[in-house]
């Protein structure tokens, strides 16, 4: 196990993303903020409370249940009704993106309906994409064999991301 962020840069890039919605967004009067199931939501949940903190923009922040492994075979969950963000500025929010898969099935539930704009946020982006999606905003870019894992531990204390 090799570590490659520790609590206090991950703690850095958080903020550092946070800041990168607002100064996207700024003219906006509500976003949604959309995590996926895991870390993916825990991130939202620390942008959002950034963006609170920073400005008056209302800031919704949800849930995205998805199979990881096998996204097409379950229907794709929101915790809120999808119709509160029709012609909405959405936020997609995952800790890694590998190839693309995760992200990508997310995405398609989104655009089902109209919406204003959608962007895609992660803390690493590992670069093996089999998938056409491209992270707006990136903690780490990281290049690794495709033998490597990446997992993020977002303990309150001792976060760290490290390779496997």
């Amino acid at each position: 196990m090799q570590v490659f962020l520790n609590h206090a840069q991950i703690q850095q890039k958080i903020i550092r993303l946070g800041h990168q919605i607002l100064e996207n967004c700024f003219e906006e009067e509500k976003i949604f903020i959309g995590g996926i199931v895991g870390n993916g939501y825990e991130l939202a949940k620390k942008f959002a409370e950034i963006i609170k903190q920073d400005s008056d923009l209302e800031v919704v922040c949800f849930e995205i249940k998805v199979n990881k492994e096998e996204p097409w075979s379950e229907p794709i969950q929101l915790s809120i009704d999808k119709e509160v963000f029709k012609k909405g500025f959405i936020v997609l929010v995952d800790d890694v993106i590998n190839s693309g898969k995760t992200m990508q099935y997310s995405l398609m539930k989104f655009l089902e309906q109209s919406t204003k704009a959608i962007k895609t946020v992660t803390l690493v982006d590992r670069q093996h994409r089999r998938f056409p999606i491209k992270a707006d905003y990136v903690g780490l870019s990281l290049s690794t064999t495709l033998k490597d894992r990446v997992e993020v531990d977002l303990s309150a204390t001792e976060s760290k991301a490290y390779l496997i």
